[in-house]
């Protein structure tokens, strides 16, 4: 079986559903590639094909192929890919209500300290020096804050992030961490050199051209992941001076 395929999951009519190597996608095909794509979101995918990436939980996948479904066939009826995609979030939101994780976790929705608890998992005390870097339950920050969150974030570009923190899910290979963490480092300093928020009397406020800088951040930090992805021997170096400056 040629790479990116590992497994077929399933079939939908006439679309097939694989299971892929997303860190061989990202390295070699698509950089932008997140938990999963069809043809309309990824072009390296073929018309006739979904593709969820090997690390995401089982439990999601349901989920994930629920969401395709409907993108899919908005934006195969014409619809804009920006309409689609937010109609299949809503409903692939829905969905996740219905699970038993969720309806667990849910009393904990409005005890924002209990929330963040339960979905920090492992704090990685090697990077963490003047960031705090945690694992996390990459399900629970899908069900609770936001549904499109893939690979990482930190407190710069989500709000549900705690200060002075940077979030990897627990999803991601051993193997892609240090990637993401790169990325995620240089994308926050990036931005807090950009003056993206601005505290006073302790109230965080966002810059006006929050959507601006972070648009370049983010795409000056997935060329910077693009490249050590491919000299790996130089990664381990530049991420301690990414940790030094966060």
């Amino acid at each position: 079986m040629k790479k990116p395929y590992l497994k077929k999951i399933d079939d939908r009519g006439v679309i097939s559903i694989w299971l892929v190597d997303g860190q061989y996608i990202r390295t070699n095909l698509d950089k932008e590639f997140t938990n999963f794509g069809h043809h309309y979101t990824c072009k390296s995918i073929p018309l006739d094909e979904f593709w969820i990436d090997r690390e995401q939980q089982q439990s999601e996948v349901r989920f994930y192929i629920y969401r395709m479904l409907t993108e899919y066939r908005l934006m195969v009826e014409g619809k804009s890919r920006c309409v689609a995609m937010d109609a299949a979030g809503k409903a692939e939101l829905l969905e996740r209500k219905k699970s038993k994780l969720f309806k667990k976790l849910e009393k904990f929705r409005k005890n924002k300290k209990e929330l963040v608890a339960s979905v920090h998992k492992e704090l990685l005390k090697e990077y963490s020096k003047k960031v705090n870097v945690w694992v996390v339950r990459g399900e629970l920050v899908r069900d609770f804050y936001y549904i499109d969150f893939t690979e990482g974030g930190h407190d710069r570009v989500y709000s549900f992030i705690p200060d002075k923190e940077i979030w990897l899910d627990d999803g991601l290979y051993p193997a892609e961490r240090e990637f993401v963490l790169l990325h995620e480092l240089y994308e926050r300093r990036i931005m807090s050199a950009g003056h993206c928020f601005d505290i006073r009397n302790g109230t965080l406020r966002v810059n006006k051209n929050y959507t601006e800088i972070y648009a370049k951040a983010h795409k000056a930090a997935s060329r910077l992941e693009y490249f050590y992805r491919h000299h790996r021997s130089k990664l381990a170096k530049r991420l301690k001076i990414e940790i030094k400056k966060a």
